[in-house]
């Protein structure tokens, strides 16, 4: 091989080395953009709370089978100024003394502006689901009290968005103690004793 050849080649391996290195800091500025861009905005997570919820049916049809119905209205309130929320997928349930009693009930995608408020008032529903035999006994107990402690909770995946650009999904967890107790006003049906907050984690 020639040295004029070898030159040659030298020359196009410096100046694919310098094509790929000017490419990374290229990629390089514009990550560390969108890294200041959120550490300025520094998005908060969205503020979930409990409103109302109405037991329609809430015993045991046999042993160790548990049925429940029940309508709630939970709201969620966006605190940020500039940033966005798309909810891509939502679902609510409820639990009773750490056992899922209901089946998830799936919100639609919706997009919540700034400083926004969303009120969701879905059904939720479980018949004969299958229950530990202790969750009989507390059952039982709190009949006799005349209240409960439901968990109200969601699970889902959400995503940021500041000006044009979306973030990648985030999961999303909501938890909503509901203190129901009966419905003393007119004797009839058990309802939530008063609006409560939620834990919420992103």
């Amino acid at each position: 091989m020639s040295k004029d050849c070898r030159n040659h080649g030298n020359r196009r391996r410096k100046l694919y080395r310098r094509l790929f290195a000017a490419f990374l800091s290229f990629i390089f500025l514009i990550l560390l953009i969108i890294f200041i861009i959120w550490l300025v905005l520094r998005p908060t997570k969205p503020r979930f709370s409990l409103q109302d919820a109405s037991i329609n049916q809430f015993n045991v049809t046999a042993p160790s089978l548990l049925t429940t119905s029940l309508q709630i209205s939970i709201n969620s309130r966006n605190p940020n100024d500039r940033i966005g929320i798309y909810y891509d997928k939502l679902d609510v349930y409820a639990s009773y003394r750490n056992q899922q009693i209901t089946v998830a009930t799936v919100l639609p995608p919706t997009y919540q502006g700034h400083n926004d408020i969303i009120i969701w008032s879905p059904f939720l529903n479980g018949v004969n689901v299958p229950v530990s035999p202790y969750l009989t006994v507390a059952l039982n107990e709190d009949q006799n009290l005349g209240s409960f402690l439901i968990k109200v909770k969601i699970d889902g995946r959400l995503r940021w968005k500041v000006g044009s650009w979306t973030s990648g999904r985030y999961h999303i967890n909501v938890n909503c103690p509901a203190y129901i107790r009966l419905n003393t006003r007119n004797g009839n049906g058990l309802r939530l004793e008063f609006p409560t907050g939620c834990a919420t984690d992103v």
